[in-house]
């Protein structure tokens, strides 16, 4: 008898303890509670969603590299939050573009959690790209690391860190960025085009000429690379 009832109190703990695991599983899929999962985030990159977005490796490449034009960028190592932000913004129409806003728009927050977690955990090489005139890599250097007092321009790196390294989780890297996709974003800060950090990057962009934008970005897409091959002398 005394063993019936010890046995029967076990298997009620048990089934109150797994209702309880199934209450609190339900509770966080009701919340939307549930970290990212860079795994699905893999899939999501090589094979799109059910929901129509395409795979992010059409434009950016597997490894998150792209192809080195300029024309999409590097989003390998960004991090998760920034990544995250920039595809809601594109949902919101903060940003826009012509590619991006419908690919955002076709994903969902679990979705854009899981990519932004895929692409921020990947270390990649950079590609090998023809180094630019060494005067303008000069005055991109300078305007990255002193600024330009007469033009009321502070040093990017007072943001973006030293070298553009980034500063996470909110401030991307710049260094390795490509210097044409890097120019485009300065110019569509500066006519308007680009609504995100208003208070920062717009202000900054209004005092740029074409010649500095383009210098600055000479500057950060081969820096990393040279600080790569310093450390490996």
């Amino acid at each position: 008898m005394m063993f019936d009832r010890l046995l029967s109190a076990a298997l009620i703990a048990t089934v109150i303890t797994g209702l309880s695991v199934v209450c609190i599983a339900a509770a966080q899929t009701q919340s939307g509670a549930r970290g990212p999962n860079p795994q699905r985030g893999a899939v999501i990159a090589a094979q799109g969603t059910l929901n129509g977005a395409p795979a992010c490796a059409q434009c950016h490449a597997f490894n998150g590299v792209s192809d080195g034009s300029g024309a999409f960028p590097r989003i390998a190592g960004q991090s998760a939050y920034y990544l995250a932000k920039q595809l809601r913004d594109f949902t919101s129409g903060i940003r826009v573009n012509a590619i991006m806003t419908p690919v955002a728009g076709a994903l969902t927050a679990d979705d854009i959690a899981d990519v932004a977690a895929y692409f921020a955990g990947i270390e990649a090489p950079f590609l090998p790209l023809q180094r630019p005139d060494s005067a303008l890599i000069t005055q991109g250097a300078e305007l990255a690391k002193v600024g330009s007092a007469a033009n009321r321009i502070q040093a990017c790196n007072n943001c973006h860190g030293i070298s553009g390294a980034g500063e996470p989780t909110a401030i991307p890297y710049l260094a390795g960025q490509y210097a044409s996709y890097i120019a485009l974003e300065w110019r569509m800060w500066r006519r308007g085009f680009r609504k995100s950090s208003p208070g920062a990057m717009a202000c900054l962009a209004e005092n740029l000429n074409d010649k500095e934008i383009a210098a600055a970005a000479a500057y950060y897409e081969q820096v990393r690379g040279s600080a790569e091959a310093s450390a490996s002398q």
